[in-house]
């Protein structure tokens, strides 16, 4: 009778974990690249694979739910990597982060590839594949996450950008990288941004989780302040779902650096769509990530950049703000306010805990940290 007891518990648990994807298998998924890493409230990884062309929902069973609310600093992250994957700290290369809701680990997907790095408009993902998992626990704990033997499902994006088109202006990269620049988890639909192989590039894909076949596909279009003309090419480079007047929108960053909503109504499968521009937030920089996070009960948005200070906008203003930037901006900033913070260096970031944003940030000494924003710091 026990022993019957026990068997049902376990599988009991077992049918918990995957009830609401019955469509993860158990095996090794076959990602090319971790490019883009994302994590939903039920504390599933997703992972876009660039070169692969396809979203693979990970159930690491990583649930233990952690109420910490102190901070978490690894002043020389890539010496401790580069100690745990047995290599030297300038060859480490972090390409995304994601921190699970539930229990507050810190996800990294790494690669062996920083000695390549040339040029400041090259990405991680331009230069290498990330091929490495790394799990950081709020205490600090390090250790590879291993993605064999796991419960998976995955998802085609259909017609991604082909792997054999080289990138226009930067030598030695191809448009492939550029497949799955960021995704966003909303609900029970998962967004996809990056390029495609129609004649208009940039792309947004929107799939339903758990996963099928039904995927939708539209090229998007957007005015161009600094550039002072309408873009297909380009990809999204950083954005976030969000209902503003009681519709939802994506908040989309791209090169050089206008901020555009896009109404997530019109991504309807096979539609062009047209995003409007907010704001130019500065020329020569590209956005690296965004996190929407809230203090004292009202939401900010806090975005990283490469040749910027970390800005801080309030949604509200995107939402009150009448106008539209379709003609080209003298002196390159123009539209929704926003806040500089200081924050060179700052790459990924990601929402810890009640208390604290987590950042990758590039210090003076040329080391990379792992360092904990304050919410109350970032109050503006």
């Amino acid at each position: 009778m026990r022993k019957t007891l026990l068997c049902l518990a376990i599988g009991l648990m077992a049918f918990a974990t995957h009830a609401k994807d019955p469509g993860m298998k158990k095996g090794t998924p076959d990602i090319v690249s971790l490019s883009v890493l994302a994590f939903n409230q039920d504390g599933i990884l997703f992972i876009g694979d660039s070169k692969g062309g396809a979203i693979y929902a990970v159930d690491l069973e990583d649930n233990q739910k952690s109420t910490n609310e102190e901070q978490l600093n690894i002043p020389d992250l890539e010496d401790k990597l580069a100690g745990l994957l047995g290599t030297t700290a300038d060859n480490i290369m972090v390409h995304d982060m994601a921190v699970n809701p539930i229990s507050q680990n810190v996800y990294l997907s790494v690669s062996r590839g920083r000695a390549k790095w040339a040029s400041r408009w090259e990405t991680p993902n331009d230069l290498e594949d990330a091929s490495i998992l790394i799990k950081i626990t709020p205490s600090g704990d390090m250790s590879e996450a291993s993605l064999e033997e796991i419960a998976y499902s995955k998802v085609e994006i259909p017609n991604p950008v082909s792997p054999n088109i080289e990138h226009r202006w930067k030598k030695g990269a191809i448009l492939r990288s550029d497949a799955i620049t960021d995704i966003a988890f909303d609900g029970d639909k998962i967004y996809v941004a990056g390029l495609s192989n129609e004649e208009f590039r940039s792309a947004m894909w929107t799939a339903p989780y758990p996963f099928t076949k039904d995927v939708k596909a539209n090229t998007l279009e957007i005015f161009h302040g600094a550039h002072g003309k309408w873009e297909t090419a380009s990809p999204v480079r950083a954005f976030l779902p969000y209902e503003i007047n009681n519709q939802k929108q994506l908040l989309a960053a791209y090169l050089c650096t206008p901020l555009v909503t896009i109404d997530a109504s019109k991504l309807q499968d096979g539609q062009h769509v047209k995003g409007k521009t907010v704001a130019e937030f500065g020329s020569g920089n590209y956005p690296i990530d965004m996190v929407l996070y809230q203090n004292n009960g009202k939401d900010y948005i806090l975005m990283s950049n490469s040749a910027l200070p970390l800005l801080l906008f309030d949604p509200q203003d995107v939402a009150s703000y009448e106008g539209e930037i379709t003609e080209e901006v003298k002196g390159y900033l123009a539209g929704v306010k926003y806040t500089p913070r200081s924050g060179n260096g700052v790459q990924q970031l990601a929402d810890f805990n009640a208390k604290y944003i987590l950042s990758t940030q590039r210090l003076p000494n040329g080391k990379l940290a792992l360092t904990s924003l304050s919410k109350e710091w970032l109050y503006p």
